[in-house]
Order: structure tokens, then C-alpha cells, then sequence
């Protein structure tokens, strides 16, 4: 996990098979990770369910959004799109993404477009994932080709304003197929050839057609005719068909009385449902051309959404207090679970996840399977009859789940490690406490109540990758920086403390956050090793640039004569080969370059301008233009492989300054930074105002173990609010033994909660 590269999305897929009876899906989500969106997607070929939970952290493309939504285009492959906060004009900036989730490839599906302009208010697929139409708020609606990625129309600015819209599950695909296979077995059988060949031309015509019929209509370049319909703000219904790059305006219905503005709509086969946001339910026979409104008094209609598979009419209606399963051909309601009455969790999100299964996402991070009836879940982990003991922490509630992680992380109350939660005063429910005790017994064969194992190990246990990072990056530099500050030992100069030759580096996984010398040593086997594999100009020009941003001047030298005098770029090379021979230290030549570099760089040329300053040895200088010209992992690079320590911590920390900044807020990433400069102090204030108050306590306790000075002028002020809050942290989990311990080395700070909880204990008394 390379720190240079920004990760901005996370992608969690769960996946299990419908050959067995649907277990129950309930997935607590991580409490720093903001929940977007739910969706069910049914294979036939492989029969399973992919359940996609969508997750965005705080990076610089979905930054301050303030409207989310996704949509499938392909068994593998979804939309999704983000709008940021409206500026003073009412303007947003919209983000349209296109993500394979096969390559985790993710591009801008309508390009340059999306700056200052109303917001998206929703986008939908056409059936067999040929069309878009993008909806916006105080704009025309745009339909887009997803196959190949262009825009078929955007409508006149007297389009009206789409209050909710649905494509037709009806397409001429079939015949298209049947017309192109009767053309070419006519165009097979026309073809006279000898009788000693018809036996073959037989054969050939049938493969012909089974590969026909096997082929999808995006090989064939078959455009299908697709249509959708959409309402406006006063109920008016329009038609609309798509055929190829062919747009055409069908039939408008007036509006229905009864209804009041429409706000979703719902086609499959020849019933239309819409619904309102008064709470009316409007059924239309297509066929029969007729139309039903039922008031169901629960207010907006959210979402509808009917179940999959051939004749199957039931629909999934979503209200702001619950939700409905209704049966259309009988126009009757079959089951309803409202908010206050049968559960107190709010609904997010509603969909099918099989045609009789239900699939809920609710407001207390879960995603909960369930029946048609909608009364209980359709599985429960604990009617499971399992052989052995399963570790599995988050199926616990929150509480119990932390409690268990700071019961096992530390236990500095005790001489010996134990592995009983009932040894320690834990006031808690016999059944919780049960429920950990079991996630423990799950471990006794791992780890033994007479050895202490090492806090790394439990944090793999439970997953948590942000901890795992931070605590291999921090347990390295605070043991390399304590051995620095032994008085016996001598640093030799141009090495940083954690440099020193009897130190073991950090694995290269972490890449900047490395030792200066090992990172310099590591990137140049890797320049040698493109090296050997070079097979065209454009990978050798690569390889020399990054020789000499990297000071191996003569074998940069080498690699720039090879250019062959066909090559458009030969004189070129030939002359930056003689500079780089040639240049000398004197002071009018390096002006002469200096100058030259600088007038590049403000002309566009920015990696040309730096590989100069880098020949006359000035890569501070260049790390100081990469960083004002916004490429900050480029200098952090340059930095490392080419700065003395002190030059290179000073760009680093600029580096963790602008990482820190509202605009990039990437804290933790800063965090890693600054830990690798020795900024245990900075490193301790960050995490606890970013409130976590347990790895801030555990950083202090591990630097004052190890003798890794926190130097400030007033440590004691950092350590007392630390170790305060951890301990009311504890407290409030129910590890009081734990409370007790850590408000006591708070010092004054602690007092106050030292004298509560000692009052508590006496009121139990």
C-alpha cells in the first residue's frame, strides 16, 4: 500500500450464493466512513448476488459532496455521481464517474463537463445498459450513449422540469436478433459452391448462427429501440424513444387529478405505477388502459421498485416512515414494517435482493435481508450450528466490539496477559459479556494467558488497516529515534537517527514514509531494473530522465546517446547528453541554467525545468516549484533521493502542512508523514484532536516507554488531556479497572475523574 498515490474511494463487495437459503446481511459499517448508496445486482450465469457497499472518504475528487447516487451499467461496471455544495450563484460542481470494478479503473464519464452548473438530481440505465439520461435540478435532462460514451441530445431549454423518471423494461432486441440471423443464413445459403464442399458450408452456416446467437448485441453494434417516460411538476406524463443516435417525442398524458406532483415511477410489463409526495399510488393497465389511484396516508413516496422475474408483479414501495410491499395485480398491500411500530431504525434505501427477499439499508449503518413479510430477518447467525468457535468481532454490538478491542490491545492493570474478561471489573450484561467472552475462547489457540502478544497481532484480528499502518510506521520510529538518543551512540552525519547502520529498516511497502538511503537504494535497482526491460525509445527516455533527477549522470549520458538518428527527438538528446557532460560548478554557467530552468517552468515545462535545476545541484529549489505548482508526492520524491535529512524534512513537513490543510484534508496520511520526521509531539496533538483518544494514549505510553522525547515546552499539558480522555473513554465502555489506571497517570489533570469514579464506587458499596 504505496502512501504517493491519493486513494479517494473505497470499493466493499460482499458476495454470497443464492444456491443456499439467503443468509441475513447485516454489515456495520466503520464509523469514519460516510454510507452512500445500496445495490443488489442477480447474475443467471453465476448465480450469486453482489451486494456493493459504496464508500467515500474525505480526498480531493468527492470533496463536500452534498448528493450521491450509483447505477449499474454492467455485470462489472457501475456510474456513480457526486455533487459538491452550491456556491453563492446556486452552482455546483458535478462529478459523473465511470468504475470497472474488474481494473478498478475510474474515468470522468462526461469529461470536461460538470463545472458550475445546477445539480444532478438523479441519473438512470435503460434496461439492457445502452442509454443515460442525467437529470438535473434547474436544467434540461442530457441522454448520453453508455457504450460508447457520447451524448445523443441535450434537450432545448424549454424542456420541462423532470420531477421523476422510468425506462421502459420493452425494447425490440429479439427481433433485431431474429432479423439479423434470417440475413445471414440467407447470405449463407445463397453462396453456391461444389457438391464435395456442401457438407462443409453446412457445417459453417450452422457455427455461423451459434455464434450469432451467442453474441450480445454490443458485439453486433445492434442499437435497440429503447423508450422511457418522465413526469413534470404538474403530473403531465411524456413519452420518449430512443433508437441508435435517433431521439423522437411520443404521446403526452395529461395529469391525474387525484395525484398530486409525481415524485417516482415504476414499469414492468404493461403496469406503470406512480407515486407521489402525498402518498398516492397511481396502478395503469397499459394494455387494458386503465388506472387505479390508492391513497396509502404515509406521506412522500420515496422510492417504488418492482421484484424481479418473469411475471412477478410485487412492488417495494419506500415512505419517509417505513415501507410497503404491495401486490399490483390485486391492487392490495401484502406486507408493511413502519418506523416506531415494528423497528426503530430509519430507512435509507430499499431494493430487491431476490424475488421473494427484501433488502433494507437503515440509518444505523446496517443492510438487513429479509423476508417478504417483512417481520424478521431470513437467517441468524446464532441458529448457525458450527463445530468450531468463529471469530468474528463485528458481530457484536459497537460497544461490545470496542470493549473487546481494548481489553485485548492493552491490560496494563495486570502483571500477566489474560484471555477471562471475567477476571476484570467489567460492569456489563451477563449476555454481552457472554458473547465477548466466546469471541475469546475463539482465540485460545492462538494465544496464551501466560505470554503477552505483540498489539500488532490483535489489530490484524480485527481488520482495522488505518491502525495496522499507523502502529508498523510508529513502532519503528519511535524504537529508532530512542536508540538515537542513547548516550553511547553516534549518528554518523548525512543519516537521519533512523538511518543509522544498526537499525533495521521500514519494509518498502511504505515508500516514502522510508529511510532517505534505503529509498534512494531502492529506486535505483528499480531504474535498473526498467532498464533491462526497456524495449522502446519512449521507455529508455523514462528510464534516463529518472537517472538523472536521481544524480547518475554517466549512465543517463549512456542511455541519451543511444537515440537513433531516425528518431525525431535525436538532436535533442545529443545536446542534453553534452550539457550533462559538460556542466561545470562556476557561477556564470549556473546562472545561466538556473535561469533557463526557471523560465521553462513558468512556461509549462515544469519536469524539464527541474531535471536542470537538479544538474546543478539545486533540488531544493525544484522540490519549492513541484510544491507550488500542486505536485506535492513529485517533491516528496525528489526529496528523498536527493536532499540531505534537514532539506528533506523541511519539504516533508511542508508537505504534511498542506496534507493537513481543509482543502486536502488527509490527516492521516499527514500523520504517517510526520511520524517518519520524528514529530511525535505534532503526531500526538493531531490525533487527539482528531479525536482518538486511544491510540493517542497508547502513542504517549509507547514513546515514554521507549525514551522518544516529545519535545515541547509543555508535554505534560498533552499527556494529561490524553490519558483523561482515554480514560473516560474507558469509562464509558465499561472497563472501569482500565478508567482508574489511565486517569491516574494523567497526573492533575486526572483528579477530578479520579475522585468521580472512586464516589461511584463507594455509592455501589
Amino acid at each position: 500500500p504505496s502512501l504517493v498515490p491519493s486513494i479517494h474511494r473505497e470499493l466493499k463487495i460482499a458476495c454470497f450464493s443464492t444456491n443456499s437459503p439467503t443468509p441475513a446481511f447485516k454489515k456495520q459499517l466503520h464509523s469514519n466512513k460516510q454510507e452512500i448508496a445500496v445495490l443488489v445486482q442477480t447474475s443467471s450465469y453465476m448465480r450469486q448476488i453482489y451486494i456493493l457497499l459504496y464508500s467515500i472518504s474525505a480526498g480531493l475528487i468527492i470533496r463536500n459532496k452534498k448528493k450521491i447516487g450509483i447505477e449499474w451499467v454492467s455485470l462489472t461496471s457501475f456510474l456513480s455521481f457526486a455533487t459538491s455544495v452550491p456556491n453563492n450563484l446556486g452552482l455546483v460542481r458535478n462529478e459523473l464517474q465511470h468504475v470497472d470494478l474488474r481494473t478498478g479503473r475510474c474515468f470522468a464519464f462526461r469529461g470536461e463537463r460538470g463545472n458550475d452548473e445546477p445539480a444532478i438530481e438523479m441519473i438512470k440505465v435503460s434496461h439492457l445498459k445502452q442509454y443515460l439520461v442525467v437529470v438535473f435540478r434547474d436544467k434540461p435532462l442530457e441522454l448520453w450513449d453508455v457504450r460508447t460514451g457520447t451524448l445523443l441530445r441535450e434537450m432545448a431549454k424549454n424542456f420541462p422540469t423532470v420531477t421523476a423518471l422510468e425506462w421502459s423494461p420493452s425494447h425490440n432486441l429479439k427481433s433485431l436478433k431474429k432479423k439479423q440471423l434470417a440475413a445471414r443464413e440467407a447470405m449463407a445459403r445463397q453462396t453456391t459452391l461444389a457438391d464435395a464442399e456442401q457438407s462443409s458450408v453446412e457445417s459453417s452456416v450452422i457455427s455461423l448462427l451459434q455464434d450469432a446467437e451467442s453474441k450480445s448485441e454490443m458485439s453486433q453494434g445492434i442499437s435497440a429501440r429503447e423508450h422511457f417516460v418522465f413526469t413534470d411538476t404538474d403530473g403531465q406524463v411524456y413519452h420518449i424513444t430512443v433508437e441508435g443516435n435517433t431521439v423522437k417525442d411520443g404521446a403526452r398524458i395529461p395529469p391525474d387529478g387525484s395525484m398530486g406532483s409525481i415524485a417516482c415511477i415504476a414499469w414492468k410489463g404493461d403496469t406503470l405505477v406512480l407515486g407521489d409526495v402525498d402518498g398516492n399510488l397511481n396502478f395503469w393497465d397499459l394494455k387494458a388502459r386503465l388506472s387505479r389511484a390508492v391513497p396509502t396516508h404515509r406521506g412522500w413516496v420515496k422510492k417504488i421498485r418492482f421484484a424481479p422475474g418473469k411475471g412477478n408483479q410485487k412492488l417495494l414501495v419506500m415512505y419517509t416512515d417505513g415501507a410497503e410491499v404491495w401486490d399490483t395485480k390485486e391492487v392490495q398491500m401484502v406486507s408493511s414494517i413502519r418506523v416506531g411500530r415494528n423497528v426503530n431504525y430509519r430507512i435509507l434505501d430499499i431494493d430487491w435482493c431476490t424475488s421473494d427477499k427484501v433488502v433494507l439499508a437503515s440509518d444505523d449503518g446496517c443492510v438487513r435481508v429479509l423476508e417478504m413479510a417483512m417481520k424478521s430477518a431470513s437467517y441468524r447467525m446464532d441458529e448457525q450450528d458450527l463445530t468450531d468457535p468463529v471469530w468474528c468481532p463485528y458481530l457484536l454490538l459497537p460497544r461490545a466490539a470496542l470493549t473487546l478491542k481494548a481489553f485485548l490491545l492493552l491490560q496494563p492493570w495486570s502483571d500477566t496477559f489474560t484471555m477471562d474478561i471475567t477476571h476484570v471489573d467489567y460492569k456489563e450484561k451477563d449476555e454481552i459479556k457472554g458473547l465477548i467472552q466466546e469471541q475469546l475462547n475463539s482465540l485460545s489457540k492462538y494465544v496464551y494467558s501466560q505470554t503477552r502478544p505483540h498489539s500488532l497481532f490483535f489489530i490484524r484480528l480485527f481488520g482495522d488497516e488505518s491502525d495496522l499502518q499507523f502502529w508498523t510506521v510508529a513502532a519503528h520510529y519511535i524504537q529508532s529515534f530512542a536508540q538515537s538518543c542513547q548516550p553511547n551512540r553516534s549518528v554518523p552525519e548525512g543519516q537521519t537517527p533512523a538511518e543509522g547502520p544498526q537499525s533495521s529498516h521500514l519494509d518498502i511497502c511504505h515508500d516514502i514514509l522510508c529511510e532517505n538511503s534505503f529509498f534512494q537504494r531502492f529506486q535505483l535497482e528499480r531504474v535498473r531494473l526498467q532498464e533491462v526491460k526497456r524495449s522502446s525509445y519512449e521507455h529508455t527516455k523514462k528510464c534516463a530522465d529518472q537517472l538523472l533527477l536521481l544524480g547518475q549522470t554517466d549512465r543517463a549520458v549512456q542511455l541519451l546517446l543511444e537515440t537513433s538518428a531516425d528518431n525525431s527527438s535525436y538532436y535533442c538528446d545529443s545536446l542534453k547528453a553534452c550539457l550533462v557532460t559538460t556542466i561545470t560548478s562556476s557561477g556564470p554557467s549556473q546562472s545561466t541554467i538556473k535561469l533557463v530552468a526557471t523560465n521553462m517552468i513558468a512556461n509549462g515545462k515544469l519536469a524539464e525545468g527541474v531535471q536542470l535545476l537538479c544538474l546543478i545541484d539545486k533540488a531544493a529549489d525544484a522540490c519549492r516549484y513541484l510544491q507550488t505548482y500542486g505536485e506535492w508526492n513529485r517533491a516528496a520524491w525528489l526529496a528523498k533521493v536527493r536532499l540531505s535529512p534537514a532539506e528533506s524534512s523541511d519539504v516533508l513537513k511542508r508537505w504534511a502542512e498542506h496534507l493537513c490543510s481543509p482543502q486536502v484534508n488527509q490527516k492521516s496520511k499527514a500523520i504517517l508523514v510526520l511520524l517518519s520526521l520524528g514529530c511525535f509531539h505534532k503526531v500526538g496533538e493531531m490525533l487527539h484532536s482528531m479525536r482518538y483518544f486511544d491510540r493517542t494514549a497508547l502513542f504517549i505510553e509507547a514513546c515514554l516507554k521507549y525514551g522518544s522525547s516529545l519535545t515541547t515546552a509543555s508535554p505534560h499539558k498533552l499527556i494529561g488531556a490524553a490519558f483523561v480522555d482515554y480514560a473516560k473513554l474507558l469509562r464509558s465502555i465499561g472497563l472501569k479497572q482500565g478508567a482508574v489506571l489511565w486517569a491516574s497517570r494523567a497526573g492533575e489533570a486526572g483528579k477530578e475523574l479520579l475522585d468521580e469514579l472512586s464516589q461511584k464506587e463507594k455509592m455501589v458499596l
